[in-house]
């Protein structure tokens, strides 16, 4: 397994773990080698994914192996770090285990891709075809938004301030879904024939809701009185155009206006099946799994049953931005 550190990760770990199956996680080199919260039987290898020797050495070692499951993905997605991680990354370790006799990849790639417009989507991509033309048995998990991407403004809200919206908070739509649903879905692909040579765009329960409406329940949730403040969308190409003059001096600011565009690309785009026909985005074709609303998520963490997801590169309107943590 690859990505087994990330918030998905560590869950699907735990999924395939539940389910019986051996895992292996092959894991970054760290210092104190270490394992970071893998469940309890799962192995861990350090290894490094840009080296394809480092793989058969250090991951398959040799040894026979079902099938490679990754939530690895690049932390920013930025240009440089999405064709490394995302495309060539994956590519060393899909030629590996082609190499190693395994017989079957289950890749978690993001819905966002139907409509490709930003690096990482084009990367991600590209590995996708790659392995659809591998031979190999396959599944293309595209799961929706996740919960730690909308759970930036429940500490605003908390704190009586307004919860900040794009235009008028109805420009896009989705159908979150939980890490614990999201999971079961990717280690089911190993024995679900139905889900075999597929792309699998994936939501959680609906409906599909707005970040309007994400906001009137956390406003709802914590007793507050609803208060909204909205931004233009235009506002990120202002932003984005700034940044990228900025950034031809500064290569930092050039990465700051990639991370603006992504933004510009959540605020504007819905995370739902994209109806080719039409061009429009469609809640009622968008597949549902599991239980968990991202409503019931809100309600856990304002009674204080969970904890705030750790949101990394997530951390938009976090007002202290944590380190990154990966998916």
């Amino acid at each position: 397994m690859l990505g087994a550190t990330g918030t998905i990760g560590r869950a699907t770990a735990r999924a395939l773990a539940d389910r019986g199956h051996e895992v292996v996680c092959l894991l970054r080199p760290r210092p104190d080698g270490a394992a970071s919260d893998l469940p309890a039987g799962a192995e861990a290898r350090f290894g490094d994914v840009s080296d394809p020797a480092s793989i058969a050495r250090d991951g398959f070692r040799g040894e026979r192996f079902d099938a490679v499951v990754s939530c690895m993905a690049s932390r920013t997605g930025s240009a440089k770090d999405a064709w490394a991680v995302d495309h060539q990354a994956h590519l060393n370790v899909l030629e590996a285990a082609k190499a190693a006799g395994v017989g079957q990849f289950v890749l978690l790639s993001a819905i966002c891709v139907q409509k490709p417009r930003l690096p990482f989507q084009h990367a991600k991509l590209a590995f996708e075809a790659a392995l659809i033309e591998s031979g190999l048995v396959y599944s293309i998990v595209r799961p929706t938004a996740f919960f730690k991407s909308l759970s930036g403004q429940i500490e605003r809200v908390r704190r009586g301030e307004a919860f900040v919206l794009f235009g008028d908070g109805a420009l896009t739509a989705c159908k979150p879904i939980s890490d614990e649903d999201l999971s079961a879905f990717i280690a089911d692909c190993l024995t679900d024939e139905e889900k075999r040579n597929r792309i699998l765009p994936i939501g959680g329960p609906g409906p599909a809701i707005t970040p309007r409406e994400q906001g009137e329940r956390l406003f709802a949730l914590t007793g507050r009185p609803p208060k909204f403040r909205s931004m233009p969308v235009g506002a990120f190409d202002l932003i984005v155009g700034a940044l990228g003059l900025a950034g031809r001096l500064a290569p930092a600011l050039a990465a700051k206006a990639e991370l603006a565009r992504i933004g510009r690309y959540y605020a504007t785009e819905s995370m739902l099946v994209l109806n080719p026909e039409t061009g429009r985005y469609d809640a009622d074709a968008t597949p549902e799994t599991g239980s968990k609303t991202l409503f019931d998520h809100y309600a856990e963490v304002i009674a204080g049953t969970v904890a705030p997801p750790e949101r990394g590169e997530h951390a938009v309107f976090d007002a202290k931005p944590r380190r990154a943590a990966g998916r």
